[in-house]
């Protein structure tokens, strides 16, 4: 099982930047995908970014060109990462990491996810 666990949120003003950290333990796939995910008001979720194991990656029209995942390995632990910049009010979100089994492919955001973690606010005015 996976254990995720986010940090990096805050509050920051519109055109600011923010970095995200999702340190992740536990058994991975040798294929496997990990995402951010946000979630604002309600229930439902937006796929923010993924990234398969071969390091592709594959983002959301609203933060293209303004994210960047990547994930890097620290300890033997798996470091999500989620650098945001230019940062408009309508990203304001709880931000949360996740991962599956297997390739993210072009439907990921509308995939289940096997494992998340708690999530971290971002907020921006």
């Amino acid at each position: 099982q996976v254990q995720l666990v986010e940090s990096g949120g805050g509050s920051v003003q519109a055109g600011g930047s923010l970095r995200l950290s999702c340190s992740a333990s536990g058994y991975f796939d040798s294929d496997n995908c990990m995402g951010w995910f946000r979630q604002a008001s309600g229930p439902e979720r937006e796929g923010v970014a993924a990234i398969d194991s071969d390091g592709s990656a594959v983002y959301a029209d609203s933060v293209k060109g303004r994210f960047t995942i990547s994930i890097s390995e620290d300890n033997a632990k798996n470091v999500l990462w989620l650098q945001m910049s230019n940062l408009k009010p309508e990203d304001t979100a709880l931000y949360y990491c996740a991962s599956k089994v297997g390739m993210c492919g072009p439907n990921w955001s509308k995939l289940r996810f096997d494992s998340r973690g708690p999530g971290t606010q971002v907020t921006v005015s």
